[in-house]
């Protein structure tokens, strides 16, 4: 049997990486996590590669299945940081462009739409959606897509807590920085490593559990009268 006081919490991309250290940090004897990752692997429950169309909608389906019918939590971290030269011909950094922002925007939109709908039924719920610090400072010539991708992502994120405020819904948006993970370890490489590190004031990039308890405390515990925050964590590497 289901406990009515546990609170219900689907994540995406929890395979690795800052969802991985999220949905950790999110586990606990008063919460039950569905995890989703592009491959069932590890603790993931729920394999859906957002890149195709009607993949978003297929997760939340199987979310409130393996929830008892009832999500209070949306968690949008499932993303992915690829590069894409200007120099390319114009089909391939279009199709570029299109795959970064179906995955990283699209789908997102889509899982915060039925977030809302199931949400407005159930008198509430959170939604935390995972940007980047590019979405204000922007990124590399070779990330264009990346940057904007996120910078919907944030723009979403402040509409919907606008909108749905009266109704229990709040919304928050995390903009990390550069984080620890496979991706940014790749990246950091590719842009010189310990000389890109210059441009973090602390001296370091952020942790994934940085990240992840951030992403914990708006899932569970932030005040109602922050929806519609932004919260950076980027070592002072862009203040706002």
């Amino acid at each position: 049997m289901t406990d009515a006081s546990d609170t219900h919490i689907f994540i995406t991309g929890a395979r690795r990486g800052i969802g991985k250290a999220a949905a950790d940090a999110l586990s606990g004897p008063d919460t039950r996590l569905a995890r989703h990752a592009t491959q069932r692997e590890g603790d993931v429950t729920i394999a859906a590669d957002f890149n195709v169309p009607g993949a978003a909608q297929d997760a939340w389906g199987a979310a409130l299945d393996l929830l008892d019918g009832r999500i209070d939590v949306l968690v949008n971290n499932a993303g992915i940081f690829e590069a894409s030269s200007i120099d390319q011909d114009d089909e391939t950094w279009r199709s570029d462009f299109e795959r970064t922002l179906r995955v990283n925007l699209t789908a997102s939109a889509e899982l915060c739409r039925l977030a809302v709908l199931h949400f407005r039924e159930r008198g509430g719920g959170r939604i935390v959606n995972v940007a980047s610090r590019a979405a204000y400072r922007g990124d590399s010539p070779d990330h264009w897509h990346y940057a904007a991708s996120k910078g919907g992502m944030v723009a979403m994120t402040k509409t919907i807590a606008r909108a749905y405020a009266a109704e229990n819904i709040l919304a928050f948006a995390i903009c990390p920085g550069f984080t620890m993970t496979g991706m940014a370890e790749d990246y950091l490489e590719s842009r010189g490593g310990e000389q890109l590190l210059r441009d973090i004031p602390l001296g370091r990039v952020a942790t994934p559990e940085e990240v992840a308890e951030t992403i914990r405390f708006c899932a569970l515990d932030a005040p109602h009268s922050m929806t519609g925050a932004v919260l950076d964590i980027n070592g002072a590497s862009f203040v706002r």
